[in-house]
């Protein structure tokens, strides 16, 4: 018989299902994602840092496990939560199956849950904290410890902590890695790069005495205005006019470092279906998405201007700098979700990068 599980929330609300993956308890961040497909890339993303994650698509676990197709080494997320999970995936490059994946792991996961329900009220409430747990009753002193969770430190535990290399190309390209997706790497590769994957808590002098063609600043999860120390190296880095590019943290911690400021969104854009448009021709683009911060947009500097803009909110999706080589987007332009919408701004970067060579020769 499947052990039943419950899902507690901040506001006091109760929801039961039955449990899968790893047993146990565990507090989190709920927040939810609407993608249908691409759960591994969720599953292994670090920017679910602290989090305890909700599938909207029904029905999860259909094509296994393939690591090739991870983000990073293992899960960070705290917990999972879909309405069916596949008990026989079937796929040719399949290597294993959810519900053993996540016990290896110590995901703890529940499933046979209202789903739809659960992402209404996150919608209507915002973002909050809860609990999965199997324990019954549930515990009366749990509401005071949901109310004073918080996430901290997120970088540095999601950081790699040393100086890694990946291809071997003719362009050398720092990766600062606040929690880095895998495949940005791999997008550098494919463009005849040599990829520096650096530690989040390299000094601007470490990066600057290497002399990278160009800075690559990574996605990464938590609050981004935590990173004081790393805000204040990117400004010092700034300084050097190195052609820069950032994505999703990335682009936060470049805004802040230049005066910009951050806020924390109702309940976040997460999923591989977020329109974005250009600002400049008001062109649309299918984006993926996996953030809860945004820049505030009347707070960037003089000769920083919004080049894309959320479709749905307003939001602030990108910003370009006129006094520096150096431009930003909140989505994520390696994940494919279009699939191939914003895949050219990795090709503008090396465009930068070129151009700048010129002018340094």
């Amino acid at each position: 018989m499947q052990k039943k599980a419950y899902l507690v929330l901040e506001n006091g609300r109760v929801f039961e299902g039955k449990s899968f993956g790893a047993s146990g308890s565990v507090i989190g961040e709920l927040v939810f994602t609407t993608a249908m497909t691409g759960y591994l890339e969720t599953l292994t993303d670090p920017s679910y840092y602290g989090q305890i994650v909700i599938q909207t698509f029904p029905l999860i676990g259909n094509y296994g496990i393939i690591p090739s197709d991870f983000e990073s080494s293992h899960p960070h997320l705290k917990g999972y939560i879909v309405h069916e999970w596949c008990q026989e995936p079937s796929n040719f490059r399949s290597e294993g199956e959810l519900d053993a994946f996540l016990m290896s792991k110590g995901i703890i996961a529940m499933y046979d849950i209202d789903t739809r329900a659960l992402t209404r009220i996150v919608r209507e409430y915002g973002v909050m904290n809860a609990m999965i747990t199997s324990n019954t009753p549930v515990p009366e002193d749990i509401l005071p410890k949901l109310k004073t969770y918080t996430i901290t430190n997120a970088v540095k535990s999601v950081s790699t902590g040393e100086h890694t290399v990946t291809g071997s190309g003719n362009r050398k390209i720092v990766l600062w890695d606040f929690g880095a997706k895998a495949n940005i790497a791999r997008e550098l590769v494919k463009r005849n790069c040599t990829v520096h994957i650096l530690p989040a808590s390299t000094t601007a002098e470490e990066i600057a005495a290497m002399h990278p063609d160009g800075i690559m600043l990574s996605n990464g999860p938590g609050d981004p205005a935590e990173n004081t120390e790393i805000i204040s190296q990117l400004g010092k880095l700034c300084e050097q006019k190195i052609p820069t590019f950032g994505i999703c943290l990335g682009h936060q911690l470049l805004a802040l470092s230049q005066g910009a400021k951050t806020e924390k969104l109702h309940y976040g854009h997460r999923g591989a279906n977020q329109p974005v448009r250009e600002t400049a021709t008001g062109r649309v683009f299918i984006t993926s998405q996996n953030h809860g911060y945004a820049v505030v947009n009347d707070s960037l500097p003089e000769g920083a201007k919004m080049s894309f803009a959320n479709a749905n909110d307003g939001t602030c999706e990108g910003v370009d700098y006129s006094y520096m080589p150096a431009f930003s987007v909140q989505y994520h332009p390696e994940a494919s979700a279009g699939p191939l919408d914003t895949n050219f701004l990795f090709d503008r970067f090396i465009s930068l990068i070129d151009s700048n060579k010129k002018e340094v020769k």
